[in-house]
């Protein structure tokens, strides 16, 4: 798989709840497998970001199961741990605006608030169970992904603030988005 696998919004598909795993079968594994080269390869053609997770919803298997990256600092660390059937079993802590970004939304970043502590429960890639305490970026990245599996994506969570969308420039830095406008032009985004 490549980066012409990753779906983006407007694709319906992004919208849909994934269903759980029952059996970590070959097919999963060759899923986790598919998820990574889609997620290095979109992170290949990219200057100024690092693929750090992805939900098989983004590639249309609608299953729950997420990759997430082992080390957000090193690009060339290329591994990724597997989580499936993921859940928030606890959010604690303040509520945290920070830059998301997604694979599936093409060059939107947006201020998002997410819980900066979390525990979670999930299956590894051999189907042990797996429980986490979480909090920063990792925090922020197990919400973004586990609310993939249940149809939604980050914009949801800030469609209401005229002042939290960005766009990526070339330089790689962000230059703030009129909210009205993007809202007016691309309406189908955010259904």
């Amino acid at each position: 798989m490549n980066k012409s696998d990753i779906i983006t919004l407007p694709d319906k598909a992004l919208r849909r709840s994934s269903r759980r795993v029952g059996l970590i079968t070959s097919e999963i594994k060759k899923l986790v497998q598919d998820m990574q080269e889609a997620t290095l390869s979109w992170e290949d053609s990219r200057a100024h970001e690092m693929g750090v997770a992805l939900a098989a919803v983004q590639i249309n298997k609608h299953l729950r199961v997420v990759i997430i990256r082992n080390n957000f600092e090193d690009k060339n660390d290329r591994t990724f741990q597997v989580y499936v059937n993921p859940q928030v079993t606890k959010a604690y802590g303040e509520l945290v605006d920070d830059f998301e970004g997604c694979l599936s939304i093409k060059n939107i970043y947006g201020r998002v608030p997410r819980y900066e502590k979390v525990k979670v429960k999930a299956l590894d890639s051999n189907g042990k169970e797996v429980r986490l305490t979480a909090e920063g970026f990792l925090a922020r990245v197990l919400q973004h992904e586990i609310d993939h599996t249940k149809g939604i994506v980050f914009i949801d969570h800030i469609k209401d603030k005229a002042d939290a969308f960005f766009k990526l420039k070339d330089d790689g830095s962000l230059e703030p988005l009129n909210w009205e406008k993007q809202i007016k032009n691309n309406k189908q985004l955010w259904q």
